[in-house]
């Protein structure tokens, strides 16, 4: 499995050198309205697989009295602190640090966080539910649980399986397979805003998205990001409710992409199955 990891970190280093005001605005917006508050006043945020660090920055900026952010990728952990210390250089409260959510001594000794996030993360450790399992026990009394994992499209999601590890494993195709890809999901949403009545080239310009994140990182991101494993909606609402949560929030997809799901704790378990 190492040996075809995609480097996570190294994609997103290209993304945080162009982190702009407008894009952090799009991250912030996304978390008031997924939390369904207007800021993060009082609370500790935890971001399980930082990448960029722009969503550990969102929180920061929303007023969370402690951030703490951890990635398994060494790069991406160096590019969690250039976000820190570019717009918050003086965030004692922001600390940021290589772990893996795998590693059980490790996430014993982070403590639990009224808010624990991990967008798009969990679904690329290789072990997906015991990732999430030890993610559940992070949150705690009353907490916030904030997750997106990749669909089970059914076929196309074992398809797409394949692609990744391909693109992993054959350095020499990888520009055969990003530009193929680039065209087809460009010319998609192009045709797409065409029939909509909009401008085909603001998906290209800021803010990028809801989230704020830009085309071709988040979509090397998608080609390359192997391990990959999905679920269906149902998998992981059974999975966390008989864990001590309740659903707050659910945004899913049809196709291609993350269902998000947004759980409460309402109670701890002595101890999770």
């Amino acid at each position: 499995m190492t040996d075809t990891r995609f480097a996570f970190g190294r994609n997103w280093h290209a993304f945080a050198a162009d982190i702009t005001e407008a894009r952090i605005a799009a991250a912030e917006a996304s978390l008031q309205s997924m939390l369904g508050v207007d800021r993060l006043t009082g609370k500790t945020f935890l971001d399980v697989g930082s990448g960029s660090g722009l969503f550990s920055l969102a929180a920061f900026r929303l007023g969370a009295n402690r951030v703490h952010s951890f990635d398994y990728d060494p790069d991406s952990v160096s590019c969690t602190t250039q976000t820190r210390q570019r717009y918050a250089p003086a965030a004692d409260a922001w600390t940021v640090e290589r772990g893996s959510v795998l590693d059980d001594q490790y996430v014993g000794g982070l403590g639990a966080f009224d808010i624990v996030y991990s967008w798009g993360v969990l679904h690329h450790t290789g072990d997906m539910w015991g990732a999430i399992n030890r993610v559940t026990r992070l949150v705690g009394p009353g907490g916030t649980l904030f997750l997106a994992i990749y669909n089970d499209q059914g076929l196309p999601s074992r398809l797409w399986w394949h692609i990744k590890r391909i693109y992993c494993q054959q350095a020499v195709l990888r520009p055969v397979l990003a530009g193929g890809f680039a065209f087809y999901f460009g010319a998609r949403g192009a045709f797409g805003d065409l029939v909509a009545g909009r401008n085909p080239i603001t998906r290209y310009v800021e803010p990028a998205g809801v989230r704020g994140m830009k085309f071709w990182p988040d979509l090397i991101d998608w080609i390359g990001g192997f391990p990959f494993e999905f679920a269906k909606p149902e998998a992981i609402l059974d999975f966390c409710l008989t864990r001590g949560f309740t659903l707050r929030r659910l945004v899913t997809t049809a196709g291609v992409g993350n269902n998000e799901f947004v759980f409460s704790r309402d109670r701890l378990l002595g101890s999770n199955p």
